[in-house]
This record gives C-alpha cells, sequence and structure tokens, in this order.
C-alpha cells in the first residue's frame, strides 16, 4: 500500500492527500492540547470520538442544505472531505458567557447573553489566535465585505443547528468554534464549513446540573476528558455498539 503524503499536522488533527483530486483525509488523533499547547496529553480514544461526532455534526448541516466540507467517514479515526483554502479566522460563536469573554469583560461565567455573540480571532498559533475586529479583517484583506456576511450568515445557521440538537439531549450549547474554507467551482467562490465540530471546539453544560462536557474538563482538570465526550456521543446515539471502555490519559513530560 502506497504511504499517503502529508499534507499539515495539527494539534488535534493529520491531514493527508485524498485519493482524488480535490479531497483530503483528516486524521483524527488522541492529542489533547489547552492555553496554547502548554498543557498537553495523550488521551486514548479522544480522536475516535471527535471523528464520529464530527461526523454526526457534518451530516446534519448537509441535511438542512449547509454546506460543509465533509464526505463520508472512512473508518474510525478518518473521514474524507472536500479540499478548501482555509479563511485565516477562527469564527466563535457565543450564547453564554464563558472562558475568555467572562474574563474579558467581567461577566459571570454561564450567564446568558442577550442575543449570540459572534466573535472572530486571527488563526495564528504565535500570536495567541487574537480577537479582531472586522475592521482589521478588512484593512488586512482576509475576508471581503461580501465572505464577511456569509460567514455570518453560516455562523449562525450552524448556531441554531446545534443548540437544538443539543438542547434536545439535555446539554446546553455555551460557546462553539469553527472554520471556514472556501471552494472555487468555475469562475465563482463559495464558502463552507470546515476543520470539524466536536466537543474539542464547543462548550457543552449538562443542562440539569451544569457538568461540563467539553475540553474545560482538561483545561480545568475536572476528571475524565474521555468520559465526558463518551456521554455526549451516548445522548446522540453514535457511540458503536460493543464499544469497550477507553483507557485514562497518558500525560506527556
Amino acid at each position: 500500500m502506497a504511504r499517503r503524503k502529508k499534507i499539515y499536522e495539527g494539534k488535534a488533527k493529520t491531514l493527508y492527500e485524498g485519493p482524488e483530486p480535490g479531497t483530503i483525509v483528516q486524521y483524527f488523533k488522541d492529542d489533547a492540547t489547552a492555553f496554547n499547547a502548554e498543557k498537553r496529553a495523550v488521551i486514548e480514544g479522544k480522536g475516535v470520538l471527535n471523528n464520529l461526532l464530527s461526523e454526526y455534526f457534518m451530516l446534519g448541516l448537509s441535511n438542512l442544505g449547509i454546506p460543509n466540507h465533509f464526505l463520508k467517514r472512512l473508518n474510525m479515526r478518518e473521514q474524507l472531505v472536500r479540499a478548501c483554502e482555509i479563511v485565516p479566522l477562527e469564527i466563535i460563536v457565543r450564547n453564554y458567557a464563558a472562558g475568555t469573554m467572562a474574563k474579558r469583560l467581567g461577566i459571570d461565567e454561564g450567564t446568558q447573553l442577550p442575543r449570540p455573540i459572534v466573535e472572530y480571532c486571527l488563526k495564528d498559533d504565535k500570536l495567541g489566535d487574537p480577537l479582531v475586529t472586522e475592521e482589521h479583517i478588512a484593512a488586512f484583506g482576509w475576508a471581503s465585505q461580501q465572505d464577511m456576511d456569509d460567514i455570518l450568515s453560516l455562523a449562525l445557521r450552524v448556531n441554531d443547528f446545534l443548540s437544538g440538537v443539543m438542547y434536545g439531549v439535555g446539554i446546553r450549547l455555551v460557546d462553539f468554534k469553527i472554520e471556514i474554507g472556501r471552494v472555487y467551482e468555475g469562475d465563482f467562490q463559495r464558502l463552507i464549513v470546515a476543520d470539524e465540530i466536536s466537543p474539542d471546539s464547543c462548550r457543552l453544560w449538562d443542562i440539569e446540573t451544569g457538568q461540563k462536557l467539553d475540553k474545560d474538563v482538561f483545561r480545568r482538570d475536572l476528571g475524565s476528558l474521555t468520559d465526558a465526550y463518551t456521554e455526549v456521543a451516548n445522548r446522540l446515539g453514535v457511540m458503536p455498539k460493543g464499544a469497550t471502555p477507553m483507557n485514562r490519559p497518558t500525560l506527556i513530560n
């Protein structure tokens, strides 16, 4: 079997050339990072869970006509996705104050916001993914005004979908992060949801207890990240039948 060509390796995923032009194989790793990779661990089974959950969410978006890069899941750790040019922004949608927003604005964590707030961060690990405004985005040419209108529309549609799905299984969608890709069809450009949607990129709290079911479990040492992600997968019905329990984290020095 020919060795696949690696295109890119990030903190949570590795990208390889796909079998057809314009496709990429996205491999989900077990690595967990926080605080700009200052805290790291390998958590067995995390990549499997994120692969299954991201497939579930991307298929849900497709069923609603929300364009995204997902083509099909190949196995327990890999999925085939459409190649796209990633817009150099992280798009964050917040329904409740939490994390950096709560600290930045002095708002109690868990406070419901008057409406969903969309924020943008420049994708640059060396700079710590700084918060940027639409003025910065326009001035530096990271995206056009039409792009920003389309990105806002996509982000809010994803929020409506995820909020409803999570509420249906007793989970509050506090906030989430997505990335957007450009694809070209002839002379036309289209924006699509890319990267992944998983508990790595969302804040998810149990509606009744407030228990955290996302990467904050790892960030704040609140217990087993595998257990938290497995709970989300079980509630959504995406765990494969006969799945065996996964081991606890192994820390990397």
